[in-house]
């Protein structure tokens, strides 16, 4: 059994389609987010302007959870909002 169900996430207003898009969507704008975090984070190391490590500068749990499973745990506590298209 998958949790939270394909039902709990579109709550009856959405589609699947709709729902695989901002999963997707979602999912693509952690990633980004994490990539930069850590490259400025590589800069900042290199440059010698910081002696943290790197595990200290990021947030370990955003990397530790996969992407996708992020962007659905996000939809699901309604942090990220589908904003359907008027049609």
């Amino acid at each position: 059994m998958i949790k939270p169900s394909i039902e709990d996430l579109t709550k009856g207003k959405i589609n699947r389609y709709e729902l695989v898009l901002a999963t997707a969507k979602c999912a693509r704008e952690l990633t980004d987010d994490y990539t930069e975090r850590r490259a400025e984070a590589e800069r900042k190391i290199a440059s010698k302007e910081t002696d943290k490590t790197i595990a200290a500068m990021l947030k370990l749990e955003a990397s530790d959870e996969k992407a996708v499973k992020a962007a659905i745990n996000r939809i699901n506590s309604g942090e990220y909002v589908i904003d359907k298209a008027e049609e």
